[in-house]
């Protein structure tokens, strides 16, 4: 599993974690069945905390994203389509866009970004 964190992230070390396991799910990096490494073995590679990945792995359990059993590890649950208010799901991509329009992007410049963050998300096997 390859993660790297941003120091200039506002994003809190833990969450950059667990949207990063997210990402390489969505790509087909980490399919179903998949032994995440230890709790442990993240912290020592990324050189945290070992209870901030602990935090990112209850919460990716939470959300059903991983199955965590206790002495076996964390393991990349089934991805089932999951029952979701698209109103929830438009808030965090209004806040962005809100963003990147206080940032001065045009509409079109908005749009290629999209496009292309969508193409990496599509692509197995990239580590970004």
């Amino acid at each position: 599993m390859f993660l790297t964190l941003q120091d200039n992230d506002k994003r809190p070390i833990y969450q950059q974690i667990a949207d990063g396991i997210k990402a390489l799910i969505a790509r087909g990096n980490l399919p179903e069945g998949t032994t995440l490494p230890s709790v442990r073995q993240v912290a020592a590679d990324l050189g945290i905390n070992l209870n901030t990945v602990a935090v990112a792995y209850r919460q990716l359990q939470e959300e059903g994203f991983v199955a965590v059993r206790h002495g076996a590890g964390a393991v990349i649950a089934p991805r089932t389509p999951r029952v979701v208010d698209p109103a929830e799901l438009l808030k965090p991509l209004r806040t962005a866009l809100t963003q990147l329009i206080l940032a001065g992007l045009s509409a079109p410049g908005i749009e290629e970004m999209v496009r292309q963050e969508l193409a990496l998300l599509q692509q197995k096997g990239d580590t970004r």
